[in-house]
């Protein structure tokens, strides 16, 4: 019964949240399939990976230094964030490299990173609610770490993940090559830095003070990136404004579907294709929106990089086809 509910809340509440991420992303939806991919590979690589090497090398840390306190400094200070970061942030690296063409904005970045991590976060939550809760203090212990873990820090991993997210879109999308180069390591060291610290202030420090410092600090980091999410997700609407409008210009959208396309919330839009059986056409019209204006913005800022002309020109006469389909 207890590892059914560990599994229980480590999981659906890691869902709902990265639900809520893939929600915010209102103007170019990554795919489902590389999302659950990404999901995956946090419970299962990074996840796994990550207990087998942390359990080693705090093995490794005792045998050397004989000092049991060591080993837990050691091992939750400054290998677990390596060590988690790293096998966290190899997906979006993978996302990266492999898919480029899904790789198009900060945004992209954030959400692959934070989708990961939540993986792992699920997987995580599952281990501490059940053997640090349940196994050591009951239901008293098992409700506590649930608290904890889910309510108090649920949003812990995708925060830290989210710098090498942040880090490897920056390189993706920059001119300066410098600053190509510069940014993914960037992203990574301040990741592992962010990290380093939650655990260093609740988890190693002790009592009452140092846990609520960290919860303080993380609270203000969690504060400051949805502040970027948002940020971010306002340009990205400057974006559609500025390159669809030449396709209202041109004719190939109508002034309610630009409209539509450019704002944030198209649930009244996605409510009446339901009810008149054009929902798919209507979906697939706005993400081609997104799509054409991501694209649009990288041909204009990296050229035919990718064969940005070729994918533009597919998605205007895909955005052609769906046009007359789609409710404004």
């Amino acid at each position: 019964m207890a590892l059914a509910g560990a599994f229980f809340f480590g999981f659906v509440p890691m869902f709902l949240f990265a639900a809520f991420v893939n929600w915010l992303d209102r103007y170019e939806k990554e795919p489902k399939l590389l999302l659950g991919a990404a999901f995956v590979w946090g419970v299962v690589i990074a996840g796994g990976g990550a207990f087998i090497l942390n359990t080693a090398f705090g093995i490794g840390l005792y045998v050397v230094t004989g000092s049991e306190g060591v080993a837990d400094f050691g091992t939750t200070s400054i290998i677990a964030p390596i060590i988690e970061e790293a096998l966290k942030g190899l997906a979006v690296l993978v996302v990266f490299l492999m898919f480029r063409k899904e790789f198009d904005s900060i945004l992209d970045g954030i959400v692959y990173a934070a989708i990961t991590a939540m993986g792992f976060a699920a997987i995580e939550n599952v281990l501490y609610i059940y053997r640090n809760g349940f196994q050591e203090a009951g239901w008293g212990g098992f409700w506590t770490l649930v608290f904890v873990r889910v309510v108090l820090v649920g949003w812990m991993h995708p925060f830290f993940t989210a710098f090498t997210g942040i880090g490897l879109a920056i390189s993706r999308i920059s001119r300066n090559m410098l600053v190509k180069v510069l940014a993914i390591p960037g992203g990574y060291i301040v990741a592992v830095m962010m990290h380093a610290f939650h655990n260093t202030f609740s988890s190693v420090i002790g009592g009452g003070g140092g846990f609520f410092i960290g919860l303080i600090a993380d609270y203000l980091g969690f504060a400051v990136m949805f502040g970027f999410i948002l940020w971010i997700i306002s340009r990205e609407r400057n974006i559609l404004k500025r390159q669809l409008v030449g396709q209202v210009n041109n004719g190939l959208l109508s002034s309610k579907q630009y409209n539509s396309a450019i704002s944030f919330f198209q649930t009244n839009v996605h409510l009446a294709a339901l009810s008149s059986g054009s929902f798919r056409a209507t979906s697939r019209f706005y993400q081609v929106c997104g799509e054409l204006a991501h694209k649009k913005e990288q041909f204009a800022k990296l050229g035919d990089e990718g064969g940005n002309m070729k994918i533009i020109e597919q998605l205007r006469a895909e955005l052609g086809q769906l046009a007359p389909l789609a409710k404004a």
